[in-house]
């Protein structure tokens, strides 16, 4: 669990609930049907305009990454790489078939096989950058539908408070709901400018980081076969793939 995130999310709430109550408006200020149709909805179908399914999709499943991240575990992965490397350099190649059949993680296990078939180091780099790749721009548009999200929300906030004033200007004759009806108007304006601030931008940024952070992980195993390919020492291999570790 990403306490940070986490800690986020209460906080952002408490400013806005805190806030009003600390500004003498009350929480009762703060809900609004229309504002909240008007902006969040808004914000969400323009969001479905913009996007292709499939990225729409994977920026749902996307979302549980803010508050736990994909397992990376640097530390093991590196001591399962030496590992291979010392069966490697005793049994050669073909002594990583059985755990290319065991290994529970994909990327891993197709770096394994290709390692077994005796693929050249450079092309073991090569046909796993490409994944690397491929999965990367996948997950940035998942990250890239929030951003779009943050973009969106405060302009139609202020669509929501010039809707609002419409209906305030209507009713100009009955003084007695011109405060209230200002007061909803602006309403949409703080939905939208929060939304956007406290949740959808923090988002996508949250979400681009931690895709960095995969493939930056992935490219420490594509490094790893590589070394096990070209035969080099496991000391040095530990050694090396360690600088992936130190540098975060």
């Amino acid at each position: 669990m990403d306490v940070l995130s986490l800690g986020g999310l209460f906080l952002a709430v408490f400013a806005l609930l805190g806030g009003s109550i600390l500004k003498g408006s009350g929480l009762g200020a703060l809900w609004n049907v229309a504002a909240f149709v008007i902006v969040i909805v808004g914000t969400i179908s323009a969001a479905m305009i913009q996007w292709r399914m499939q990225a729409f999709l994977r920026a749902l499943k996307m979302f549980r990454w803010v508050l736990r991240e994909p397992e990376m575990d640097r530390s093991g992965a590196i001591e399962k790489l030496v590992g291979w490397s010392q069966v490697a350099r005793k049994e050669g190649l073909l002594g990583l078939e059985r755990s290319s059949e065991e290994e529970p993680d994909a990327f891993l296990r197709k770096g394994l096989q290709l390692l077994v078939d005796g693929t050249e180091p450079d092309m073991i780099r090569n046909i796993l950058h490409v994944e690397i790749d491929t999965l990367e721009d996948y997950d940035t548009l998942g990250a890239k539908v929030y951003e779009s999200m943050g973009i969106y929300a405060p302009t139609l906030g202020i669509i929501g408070a010039v809707l609002g004033l419409i209906a305030v200007m209507q009713n100009l004759a009955d003084p007695s709901k011109l405060g209230h009806g200002i007061a909803a108007a602006f309403t949409a304006t703080i939905y939208g400018i929060a939304s956007a601030n406290l949740f959808f931008l923090p988002v996508g940024h949250k979400l681009k980081a931690t895709v960095a952070a995969g493939s930056k992980y992935r490219e420490m195993l594509v490094e790893g076969l590589a070394s096990i390919a070209q035969g080099e020492n496991p000391r040095s291999i530990e050694v090396k793939l360690n600088g992936y570790v130190s540098g975060g």
